[in-house]
C-alpha cells in the first residue's frame, strides 16, 4: 500500500507541476514532455516520412496544399497576437507536404509539420474543403495535442502501475482481471475520450481560422458528408473511436459556423472563398 501511495503521489505531483495553457481555450492542458524534447524529435520524424515517402513537388495540387497552410497559420498568427499570444508560434517551423498514397488522411506533427495524401483530394473537392481540413490539423499543432496525448499515456502507465501494486499480493487470476478491468476502462473512459475532445476541439478551432483566412466555415460540413459518403456510413460507435462519429461532426459544424464567421469579421474578412 506504501509503494501504491507513492507511486500514485508521484503521478499527482507530476501532474499539478507539469501544466500548459491552450491558448484558444485558456484551459490548463498537460505538458510533461516539454517542447525542447518534442520539437526536434517531431522535426526528425517528419524528415524521415517524407524520406520514405512519394513527396509530389511543383504540381497545382501541391502548391494548393502549400498556399492554403501558409493562408491558414497566418489566421491563427493573427489570432494569437490580437488575443494577447505574441510570439507563440516563434519555435514552429511550418511546412506542407502532398503526400502521393491512396490513404484518406492528413496529420500534423508538433511544431508545424503537416502533410496530406493525395487519396484525400477528391474528397476534399475545392480548395476550400482542403482549408477546413488544414484548419483543422493547424489547431492540432498550436493547441500542443500531440504533448497532451503523450502525456495523458505517461499517467496512464504511472497509473496502470499503481492498479499492479495495490493487487500485488493477490492471486493471479484476481491480478489478471484487474489488469484488464484497468487497461479497458483507461482506454474506453480516459483515452478514447481524451482523443475525441481533440478531434472536437481541432474541428471548432479550425472554423475560426479557416474563416480569418477569408474560407467559407460552411464549407467544413459538407466536407464531413463527404467523408461519410466514401466511407459507406460505415464507423465503430463513438464509445469506441478516437474521432467523434460522421453525424456528431456535421451536427456540430454547422452550428458553429455562424460563430466563426462572426469572429473573422473582427479581422476585416466579410466576403469568403
Amino acid at each position: 500500500m506504501k509503494k501504491q501511495k507513492i507511486i500514485v503521489a508521484l503521478g499527482s505531483i507530476l501532474f499539478f507541476l507539469s501544466c500548459a495553457t491552450n491558448p484558444f481555450t485558456g484551459k490548463q492542458t498537460l505538458a510533461l514532455v516539454p517542447n525542447s524534447q518534442i520539437l526536434p524529435a517531431a522535426f526528425a520524424q517528419y524528415s524521415q516520412v517524407l524520406e520514405e515517402s512519394k513527396v509530389v513537388k511543383g504540381t497545382s495540387d501541391a502548391q494548393m496544399i502549400t498556399r492554403v497552410g501558409q493562408k491558414i497559420a497566418k489566421a491563427a498568427e493573427r489570432w494569437l497576437n490580437a488575443n494577447g499570444h505574441q510570439g507563440y508560434l516563434k519555435d514552429y517551423k511550418w511546412e506542407y507536404n502532398l503526400i502521393d498514397d491512396d490513404v484518406v488522411n492528413a496529420w500534423a506533427m508538433p511544431g508545424g509539420k503537416i502533410a496530406f495524401y493525395t487519396g484525400i483530394l477528391p474528397i476534399a473537392k475545392t480548395e476550400t474543403g482542403i482549408a477546413a481540413i488544414m484548419g483543422h490539423e493547424v489547431v492540432h499543432a498550436i493547441a500542443n495535442h500531440g504533448q497532451q496525448r503523450m502525456s495523458a499515456g505517461q499517467i496512464q502507465q504511472v497509473a496502470g502501475v499503481a492498479a499492479s501494486v495495490a493487487v500485488s499480493g493477490q492471486k493471479e487470476e484476481t491480478q489478471q482481471i484487474v489488469g484488464t478491468a484497468f487497461g479497458l476502462g483507461s482506454q474506453f473512459g480516459v483515452m478514447l475520450p481524451f482523443s475525441r475532445s481533440h478531434e472536437t476541439e481541432a474541428d471548432k478551432i479550425g472554423l475560426t481560422l479557416m474563416a480569418i483566412a477569408g474560407y467559407n466555415p460552411d464549407e467544413a460540413a459538407e466536407l464531413w458528408k463527404r467523408m461519410k459518403a466514401n466511407s459507406g456510413g460505415q464507423a465503430p460507435p463513438e464509445f469506441m473511436s478516437t474521432h467523434p462519429s460522421n453525424d456528431t461532426r456535421i451536427a456540430n459544424l454547422t452550428a458553429w459556423a455562424p460563430a466563426a464567421k462572426a469572429e473573422a469579421k473582427k479581422f476585416g474578412v466579410t466576403t469568403f472563398k
